[in-house]
């Protein structure tokens, strides 16, 4: 199933696909959210912008997201309060709201229907021993959002412990809202280039190359929006985030749907928001690469959609996946002292939302003017110590068991063991392949190791992809690479 926002959207107007050489001022990589915001603020500035897109507008994680737009990010302001103080907590803060508003008049001045509405976002537990961290988030909240209220009660349709609600936050549709901008962009001269795969950037003179679809596109300016940066060196953004899976159904029920946006800290976490008479439950997350199943994960929200509504409908259902930084702060400004002119705009920990905005306001600012206020709460090339130690750990245990320890671990599976419409990785004479099977039985091999940095991938039986658990490359039953930061298919063995 596609996504609602998919869904509810016709395909975004381009300039089609890049046949040919070209040139701007600042050249784009990704037409997600925060790629075609970024457009959008420097053609507002006068700067001639080319957007390249592997896909199509907003058909990866924009298209995926649950669109709160919302500056509360779970408990994110105790934490940033104690490990950097209620100062850079509250310009963080700041940026986020700043960004809600700027949505908000983007909305207005171009006239775009997309569903916006100002709506609360609760943060909330039902667990008695979460209560804490509900109080501590709370007392943080006293010198950043004096707005922030805790609250015992909520309209959704089970009691909850306590919780913290951010007043007049919102939603919508992303995919409407990018048609707006891009027809802005457009009609000003802009270009936006889809299906075209960007495979290297090299700097030549004062300006950068652009390889795309065997041609090349020049500019002064290059900034890397898609998602999850595939260039490894010299920034290594590789090495400073993982990637997270989460999934998301859309219902429909004859009950009372909850009126404001939710989501619990409790494990499993749940996210709920309306969108029209559908309601969104989201969740069931993991890292990108771990081994799950259905039912552990559309299976998870299916049970609690049936549990909180026994008639409700299934009408959608998608899953996303978003880049986590170490430090809990994204990435956005210089990719590295050593490239001049190449920005990047990373590592939103599914808070894209408003992240893409403030990210695309600290770009266009250093590009036309040097600066913005913002700019050192986000800094792309900073080096503070790792504070979220446990990720960390996780993130090298699992690369290193990937990377090594499942290129000699003997498997237990052979072909005959999996099943119809599955898949999973066996030895054929010390070879590892991955195997899918159809739903016929015929069968599909694959050599399954990430063309991003050669990490040994795992099936993922709910999307039926490939996996990568490094860096969460993703791939099609067949082999098609469809997420960064992988660019390359896989290569396909026939034993046949």
């Amino acid at each position: 199933m596609n996504s609602l926002w998919i869904g509810e959207t016709e395909k975004i107007n381009s300039n089609g696909k890049l046949s040919g050489d070209t040139s701007a001022d600042v050249c784009i990589i990704g037409a997600g959210i925060s790629g075609i915001t970024l457009s959008y603020y420097l053609t507002k500035k006068g700067y001639k912008t080319i957007v390249i897109e592997r896909n199509e507008i907003g058909h990866g994680v924009t298209g995926h997201t649950t669109a709160k737009i919302t500056s509360q990010h779970s408990l994110i302001y105790h934490y940033l309060s104690n490990q950097y103080g209620i100062k850079f907590a509250k310009k963080y803060f700041e940026a986020n709201e700043e960004a809600i508003k700027n949505v908000e008049e983007i909305v207005r001045e171009n006239n775009i229907d997309c569903d916006f509405e100002r709506k609360d976002n609760y943060i909330y537990t039902i667990n008695e021993e979460n209560v804490e961290k509900i109080d501590e988030e709370a007392e943080s909240l006293k010198y950043i959002n004096i707005n922030a209220e805790k609250v015992e009660k909520s309209d959704l349709p089970f009691k909850i412990q306590k919780g913290v609600v951010f007043k007049n936050q919102a939603q919508f549709n992303p995919l409407k809202y990018l048609v707006g901008l891009t027809k802005y962009i457009l009609d000003k001269g802009g270009r936006i280039y889809t299906n075209s795969l960007c495979t290297d950037i090299k700097r030549r003179d004062e300006e950068y190359e652009v390889y795309a679809n065997g041609h090349k596109a020049y500019a002064k300016y290059m900034v890397l929006a898609s998602q999850y940066p595939f260039l490894k060196v010299p920034g290594f953004y590789f090495a400073k985030m993982y990637q997270s899976s989460s999934y998301v159904i859309g219902i429909k029920t004859k009950e009372k749907l909850p009126k404001d946006m939710y989501l619990s800290i409790d494990e499993p976490n749940f996210s709920f928001r309306t969108a029209g008479d559908i309601l969104l439950i989201g969740g069931a997350g993991h890292k990108t690469g771990s081994k799950v199943d259905y039912n552990e994960t559309y299976g998870v929200l299916e049970k609690k959609a049936k549990e909180l509504y026994p008639d409700c409908e299934i009408k959608y259902k998608w899953s996303t996946r978003d880049a986590i930084s170490l430090d809990k702060i994204p990435y956005i400004g210089e990719y590295s002292s050593l490239m001049p002119n190449l920005y990047v705009m990373t590592g939103f920990n599914k808070w894209g939302m408003t992240s893409s905005n403030v990210a695309a306001n600290i770009i266009a600012d250093k590009i036309s003017n040097g600066g913005n206020v913002y700019e050192d709460i986000f800094k792309a090339t900073r080096l503070k110590p790792i504070t979220n130690k446990d990720e960390m750990k996780n993130m090298i245990v699992d690369g290193t068991k990937s990377l090594i320890l499942d290129r000699i671990k003997a498997e237990n599976i052979e072909t005959e063991d999996i099943k119809n419409n599955s898949g999973g990785v066996i030895d054929i004479d010390g070879t590892k392949v991955g195997v899918y099977k159809d739903e016929t039985g015929k069968t599909f091999y694959v050599k399954p190791v990430c063309t991003h940095l050669g990490c040994i991938l795992e099936w993922n039986d709910a999307d039926k992809t490939w996996d990568c658990p490094c860096h969460g490359s993703r791939y099609d039953r067949f082999g098609k690479n469809i997420y960064d930061p992988g660019i390359k298919n896989l290569e396909i063995y026939n034993f046949e």
